[in-house]
């Protein structure tokens, strides 16, 4: 995947957890951020690294995110493998 494909993915996922009012504050919690804070850091590569990274954390969240995004579900982990810290080691 290419890194403009990738961050566009990661962009709806942010969106898509902006719109979850029982998820996004835990993003917020796990992130440390404001909404602000986020809003500023939306074009940043390694910002929409962290975004995907979290979304990651529970296929309920990536299926959801998917379903409502018409994705199939192995494109959020792809987009996180084309952003910064993507081609490291996964060790779980």
């Amino acid at each position: 995947m290419k890194v403009e494909r990738a961050e566009t993915v990661a962009l709806q996922a942010l969106g898509w957890l902006a719109g979850q009012d029982e998820l996004f504050p835990v993003f917020l919690g796990a992130t440390g951020a404001t909404a602000e804070q986020v809003a500023a850091a939306a074009g940043q590569p390694a910002f929409l690294a962290a975004v995907l990274d979290f979304l990651l954390q529970d296929d309920a969240w990536i299926v959801g995110f998917c379903d409502g995004a018409g994705l199939e579900y192995t494109v959020p982990m792809q987009a996180r493998a084309a952003l910064p810290g993507g081609a490291l080691p996964h060790w779980t």
